[in-house]
């Protein structure tokens, strides 16, 4: 019986696991936060990230979402960027695909534009 508690735990932590997001990571601008995910690790080349919007504690379910991934130029190379608008999931979630073209800081910026209301923007950082 022990050993059969011990394989039964050992599954279920190896699902949880399976099933857990490889990226996190929350930003917020005044009454706006944004909770950002991925499946896979980032990595360079293309990145799909959802975005999770809500405005004092209610999703942002009407908006046209745009995310830009930028890092500035430095000595030897140029600056670079990757500019999407997101596809709306409902809910309150939007994807969009990302083409980071190395690895380090990428300065994030996610303009939220709603049908009606105030246009607002969440800046964040990438690193890998």
């Amino acid at each position: 019986m022990k050993s059969f508690t011990k394989i039964l735990l050992t599954l279920l932590l190896s699902i949880t696991f399976a099933h857990a997001t490889a990226f996190s990571k929350d930003a917020k601008f005044r009454t706006v936060a944004a909770h950002i995910t991925a499946e896979q690790p980032l990595t360079t080349g293309s990145n799909t990230l959802v975005v999770e919007l809500k405005k004092s504690g209610k999703a942002i379910t009407d908006a046209t979402v745009t995310l830009k991934a930028f890092m500035p130029a430095m000595p030897g190379m140029p600056a670079m960027s990757s500019k999407v608008v997101a596809k709306n999931l409902g809910d309150g979630k939007y994807r969009a695909t990302l083409n980071l073209a190395m690895s380090g800081t990428w300065q994030l910026h996610i303009y939220i534009t709603p049908k009606t209301g105030k246009k607002s923007r969440i800046k964040t950082t990438l690193n890998f």
